[in-house]
């Protein structure tokens, strides 16, 4: 089973920039597709971001899109999210994901998967 653990939250005012890392340990996921998830005070879960397991393709919410970029490095078995430009409606906690269903999945996934980490708080200031 594959452990997945957050880092890079933190507080930031508005227009600055987060860069959020997820380890993966217990297994690689090299070939499996990544995504990231946030979820605000009062509100359900949403997509955020997710790359395919070739890495070679990626898919954003519109809300982010051109203002976020995910990443991964598999030799160290982490996906990055790098953030720009936040507003404070980007306040959340933010999980990353792993869609262990289908290796070398060909679509960019925005549900269905199968393994999550704790997560790691953003909070942007006005």
């Amino acid at each position: 089973q594959v452990q997945l653990v957050e880092s890079g939250g933190g507080l930031v005012q508005a227009g600055a920039s987060l860069r959020l890392s997820c380890a993966a340990s217990g297994r690689t996921v090299i070939g499996y597709a990544m995504g990231w998830f946030r979820q605000a005070p009062g509100k359900e879960r949403e997509f955020v971001a997710a790359i395919r397991g070739s890495g070679d393709s990626t898919g954003y919410a519109d809300s982010v899109k051109g203002r976020f970029v995910i990443s991964r490095d598999d030799a160290k078995n982490t996906v990055i999210l790098q953030m720009g430009s936040l507003n404070t409606e980007d306040t959340a906690i933010y999980s990353c994901a792993l869609d262990g269903r289908t290796r070398w999945f060909s679509d960019v996934p925005t549900s269905g998967y199968t393994d999550w980490g704790q997560g790691t708080q953003v909070t942007v200031s006005s």
